[in-house]
Order: structure tokens, then C-alpha cells, then sequence
């Protein structure tokens, strides 16, 4: 371990270590607090009965962090202070993209944010450019040594936003932090990461950058909220950034504790493509018989003759072999496609092959209602009503069409047996947004 590589990160090391690093630059941290009741967890922050984390010989563990390294109480963490080490680059900034008018005063509002030191949250509808209106923030950061973290709890919008970053600021080295890929810790000046990977964090972020804020599974997380905290610098900027706001957001919003900004139109100047229902009855037992509902056969062989990409979205991962094989039915061999869920290892090549044409079609579960983006997309939720298609789950899933500039529009159908409250909500909230909009763009 060298000295940067510890800067602002907490290292687990055994205490028969203590001895090999630096105690001048450094210092040490319990890993594990242990009470009479219970122990609490230095890296997480989270309570555990001594019955649920008990060791032999009277060590314990913490249950709850275990994923990234299990640590105990034969542990100490190793802390260096952030040092921001960093060249100075005085234009950073490689994009040579233009934003609209109001992207420029989204734009501005987060420059302002970095430059004080605030909370701020950022409503933007998908396909805003939220990513883009953080250019102008980011460079004023890099220029001045800043240390910066563009965490998300979904792997894929990591992936998404790790290249699009690289091009736009080619002078800085950044690093792709999660679980899923290989790429071995180095000290840089921004961190692309999953929310849990900020668990590793001490103090060490002058701009922590939270995108897809409301998403499972950070919204009402504990262990992440309390990473979060723990991973920014005591006086630092927090940014975040949602198509879907929560009630609990919107609350801290009207207490005035984080400013805000708020932008209802897409970044070609398009508003959402509007969701339409159909109700399709006892779509579950035709899947089983190996058949789809009639209204959607009608919907997909329109796309297929259109050919144009498309996601279908179904409820339980056990439904998507049945879907493929019953679609097969009624499309050509050539017409290429795939199932794809959370804990696929193909899950990443084959969101590539739908966005490099070479498949046509995804059948999915929720793991790509966000932050993926493909031109010319259409989409199909077979099973709206269930419950893990929650309000904020259909906004995003509709909010994955229409996103190119090419074609703003898109199809977005909604195949229900009854319209459920949540789908209301979708629909109401895309209404209000569009509204919105609309006035704006006036």
C-alpha cells in the first residue's frame, strides 16, 4: 500500500499489521465497536446483536458490510487523510457539446453549488442531459484540486456514465469502481462507483455526486445513507440528481435544507413520450399455455416491421423464458433477442449487443429501468399491476423512449389487468410533467 492509495479510503488490515504502516501520516480506527448488547460496525456505521456477529474466542464480525471484505474485531482500519494531490489542469473540459437554455441555468445552479459548498437536488426528466449539466460544475472542480465521487446504486448507470465522462474530460484520470468489473483501486481525482463502494470512503470527496437518488437500493437505506456521510469531506458538496423524486426529498427541499432546480423538458427540447394502457386479461396463464395476449402480438409485430429496438418489461425473473419462448412464436429467426436480469453474467454484453444492433429485442425485469439508454427505442410492460412496478418504476421505464434527438418520440404501452394506483400515478406525474413543460418550451 502506498501513501495515496490510503488517502481519504479505509483500509482493513489485521492488527498483527499495525506495526508495517505509517502512523506519522496515518492512524488507525477500531473496526469493530463492541457494548455489552451488541457491536457496531466502524466502515457501515450499523448496529449488530453480539448472538448474529459472534466469532470463536470471543471475536465478532459485522454481517452487514460483509460484501465488500469481512472485517472484525481482529481488525483495525488504516485512514490517511485526503490529500488532493492532484496536477493542476486548467482546461479539463474535452466536450464540445452545447446546452440549451435551460440545461445552461440547471448548469449554473450546480457550478454555484460547488463553488459554496451546498446541498442541491437536481429534478431533471429522463433524457434531460443531467450528465451534461454537471460539465461545467465538474471542471470548475478539477481546476482547483477538488476530489470528486459520481456515485449511483446501479451498476449500469455507472457504466453508462464512466465512458461519457472519460471523453468529456480527457486530461483526468478516472477510475470504475463496483463490484462487477475488474479494475484495481488507484488514487484519482473522480470516482465513478456504486453507492455501496462509497462504504470504503473516509472524508474524502470535496463533490459527492448521487445520481438516480431515489432508486432501490439506496432510497431509504441505512448502511448507504450513512456512507454517504461518511465518505464526503466535513465541509464538501452534495448533488442530487433524480427523474423521480421522493416525497422525503421533496420535504428536505421545502425546509430549505438543499437548494434546488428543476427542469420538466428533454434535452432536444421534446417532452416524455406519453404511456398508453391496454387491458390484457389473464395474460399469466397464457404464458403458460405458451401464448401471448392479442393486443401485444399486435403491438410487437408493428415494431418488428418497423424495426425498430425494443424492452419488455416483465414483474418476476421466472416469467422472462416463458415470455421469449412464447414471442419466438410469432417473429421471424432473424429477429434476435434475449432475457436479461440482475445477477446475468451476461448482463452487460448483452445490453451492448441491443445498443450495437446486433439484438433487437431485451425481455427484462426491472434492472434496466434506468440508466441505459438506446436511440429509437420502444417499450412494452406485460404485468403493469404488479407491485414492483412501483410509480417511479413506470415513470423511468417510459423514460427510456424517445431519448435521441433523431426520433424524440416512441412508443410506451402499459399491458395491465386493472389500472392500479401506481400506474394512476405514472401516468398523472408524466401528464404534470409534460404540462410543465410545454409551458416552457412556450
Amino acid at each position: 500500500m502506498n501513501k495515496n492509495e490510503a488517502c481519504g479510503r479505509l483500509y482493513s488490515i489485521n492488527k498483527t499489521r499495525i506495526k508495517q504502516v505509517d502512523l506519522q501520516i496515518g492512524h488507525i480506527l477500531p473496526a469493530i465497536q463492541v457494548r455489552s448488547e451488541d457491536i457496531t460496525c466502524t466502515r457501515c456505521g450499523q448496529r449488530t446483536t453480539k448472538k448474529r456477529a459472534a466469532l470463536p474466542a470471543n471475536h465478532y464480525f459485522c454481517p452487514k458490510c460483509k460484501m465488500l471484505g469481512r472485517i472484525s474485531t481482529l481488525n483495525v482500519l488504516y485512514t490517511i487523510p485526503e490529500s488532493n494531490e492532484f496536477a493542476q489542469i486548467l482546461n479539463p473540459l474535452t466536450w464540445d457539446g452545447e446546452l440549451s437554455v435551460f440545461q445552461t441555468q440547471c448548469a449554473q445552479d450546480l457550478k454555484k453549488v460547488v463553488q459554496r459548498k451546498g446541498n442541491h437536488l437536481l429534478w431533471a426528466v429522463t433524457g434531460a442531459g443531467k450528465t451534461e449539466m454537471l460539465f461545467d460544475a465538474l471542471e470548475y472542480a478539477i481546476q482547483r484540486k477538488m476530489r470528486i465521487c459520481i456515485a449511483s446504486p446501479r451498476v449500469d448507470v455507472c457504466n453508462e456514465l464512466f465512458p461519457r465522462l472519460k471523453k468529456a474530460f480527457e486530461q483526468v484520470d478516472i477510475l470504475l469502481l463496483h463490484g462487477r468489473q475488474q479494475q484495481k483501486y488507484r488514487y484519482t481525482q473522480i470516482v465513478v462507483c456504486t453507492t455501496h463502494q462509497l462504504l470504503n470512503f473516509r472524508q474524502a470527496f470535496d463533490v459527492l455526486i448521487i445520481d438516480e437518488v431515489d432508486s432501490f437500493p439506496f432510497v431509504n437505506n441505512k448502511l448507504l445513507n450513512h456512507a454517504v456521510k461518511t465518505a464526503r469531506k466535513k465541509i464538501s458538496a452534495l448533488i442530487l440528481l433524480t427523474a423521480t423524486p421522493t416525497k422525503e426529498l421533496l420535504a428536505e427541499v421545502r425546509k430549505n435544507k438543499m437548494t434546488f432546480s428543476y427542469l420538466p423538458v428533454r434535452y432536444h427540447g421534446h417532452v416524455l413520450p406519453f404511456p398508453k394502457t391496454r387491458i390484457v386479461r389473464e395474460w399469466e396463464s397464457k404464458l403458460e399455455r405458451g401464448k401471448l395476449p392479442l393486443k401485444m402480438i399486435k403491438i410487437i409485430s408493428k415494431w418488428v416491421e418497423e424495426g425498430f429496438p425494443f424492452l419488455i418489461f416483465v414483474p418476476r425473473i421466472a416469467l422472462l423464458e416463458q415470455t421469449y419462448m412464447a414471442l419466438k412464436k410469432y417473429v421471424n429467426s432473424d429477429v434476435r433477442g434475449a432475457t436479461v436480469y440482475a445477477n446475468d453474467p451476461e448482463r452487460i454484453e448483452k445490453v451492448k449487443k441491443l445498443r450495437e444492433k446486433k439484438l433487437i429485442f431485451l425481455i427484462t425485469t426491472t434492472i434496466l429501468e434506468r440508466g441505459v439508454t438506446f436511440p429509437n427505442l420502444n417499450v412494452l410492460i406485460l404485468g403493469a399491476e404488479d407491485k414492483v412496478f412501483t410509480r417511479s418504476a413506470l415513470v423511468q421505464i417510459a423514460g427510456r423512449v424517445g431519448r435521441s434527438a433523431q426520433r424524440p418520440v416512441g412508443d410506451v404501452f402499459f399491458l395491465c389487468q386493472s389500472l392500479t394506483r401506481s400506474i394512476k400515478g405514472a401516468l398523472k406525474q408524466i401528464s404534470f410533467l409534460n404540462k410543465k413543460g410545454r409551458q416552457l418550451l412556450k
